[in-house]
């Protein structure tokens, strides 16, 4: 699928109209839905049907609320914000793009064209609303896209402070070879001969057999083996499983429903007996793919169920529509950096907000967490 065109020419400042008010007092579904066609950057994870899931889930009190800005009445950005009173541990009040734990890509939705607008306009309210807020606090921001970019560029010609509080590197897949010479590119010999060899012994515990659904065939069935296998290993141990809390299962059965609605779900399940010991859920995002949740049978470890199923879903590549997939892994993941070979960089960062005593505080702010003069993005 071909990138949206930037929009080459000037937009009218006085043709924006930026707003913000509490979630559930917007009604602006369809113009939500319209506006993921055209983002210039897709995140799944700021869509309107799994926003509405996320929500519903973590934020019974509504407090977070929707930034949107629109050009001639056309919806063009959006973006979830919160107001914290805490940050890294010390009591400094502050605006954040609202991103909670099982999201995994904090960018805002902006057509394609708008990112300067948006982040200048954004900005801007920040400024006229800070109240006793220090700064604004992006996380989950990819650093090589058209909105860290822009808004890169913004605070440059603002002289606005503003400086990366965090960087790290996720395993991604992004590559032009077929599933199979990328296969034979990213692990030795030894080591895809060691895999066949678990393949094989798996399969003489039982039939063994891989499944990949794009529709909502046997979801809500599905959904409850995922929840059921998470629950069952060190993540259930631990209480972090999304079964382990009545939000985090609810909000994972809405979100995948959701997504399998809007055509974003792609969901692979590797079978011993008619039984999942590994389960994948996708959510496809032209040109991306995020590969959102996924679990395996421990009691199966020695055969490596896990790895054995990415090797399947790096048929991803074969997609025409996707030229990236993000794997949502943590940085140095053991499992998924066996396979994949490429990497995402993603960034926290803080911009200053207000007059110049509170960007002077904040540049303190910014120089005591990394350790060095702030000199932009």
């Amino acid at each position: 699928m071909e990138q949206p065109l930037a929009i080459k020419a000037e937009i009218c400042p006085a043709d924006l109209h930026f707003t913000v008010q509490p979630w559930r007092t917007r009604g602006i579904s369809a113009a939500w839905d319209a506006l993921a066609q055209r983002a210039g950057e897709p995140n799944p994870f700021a869509e309107r049907w799994f926003m509405q899931a996320s929500l519903n889930a973590f934020d019974p009190a509504n407090e977070v609320q929707l930034a949107t800005l629109e050009h001639n009445g056309a919806l063009v950005g959006i973006i979830p914000l919160a107001r914290l009173n805490r940050y890294a541990g010390y009591p400094f009040p502050h605006i954040t793009g609202w991103v909670h734990y099982n999201a995994f890509c904090g960018a805002p939705l902006v057509a394609a064209g708008y990112e300067h607008a948006f982040w200048r306009e954004l900005l801007a309210w920040s400024d006229s609303h800070a109240g006793t807020r220090l700064f604004l606090h992006l996380s989950h921001l990819p650093e090589e896209g058209p909105l860290f970019a822009a808004l890169r560029d913004v605070t440059a010609s603002q002289h606005r402070p503003a400086a990366i509080v965090h960087r790290e590197e996720r395993a991604m897949l992004a590559s032009g070879l077929s599933p199979e010479a990328y296969f034979e590119a990213s692990m030795s010999g030894k080591k895809r001969k060691e895999l066949r060899r678990q393949a094989k012994r798996l399969s003489e515990e039982g039939a063994l057999r891989f499944e990949r659904v794009t529709d909502c065939r046997g979801l809500c069935e599905w959904i409850a083996q995922f929840l059921a296998l998470e629950q069952a290993g060190w993540k259930g141990t631990e209480g972090s499983a999304l079964a382990c809390s009545g939000d985090t299962r609810q909000f994972f059965r809405d979100a995948l429903i959701a997504a399998a609605a809007a055509g974003r779900l792609e969901r692979l399940a590797l079978y011993l007996d008619d039984r999942p010991i590994a389960m994948l859920a996708n959510v496809i995002t032209p040109p991306g793919a995020y590969s959102f949740k996924t679990t395996f049978d421990e009691d199966y470890a020695r055969y490596s169920p896990g790895v054995l199923l990415q090797r399947e879903n790096l048929d991803i590549l074969a997609n025409d529509t996707v030229t990236w997939c993000d794997s949502c892994a943590a940085a140095d993941h053991p499992m998924i950096e066996r396979i994949w070979r490429e990497k995402r960089p993603i960034v926290r960062v803080s911009v200053a907000i207000g007059g110049r005593a509170r960007r002077t505080l904040c540049k303190a702010i910014l120089r005591a967490e990394t350790g060095a003069f702030p000199k932009g993005l």
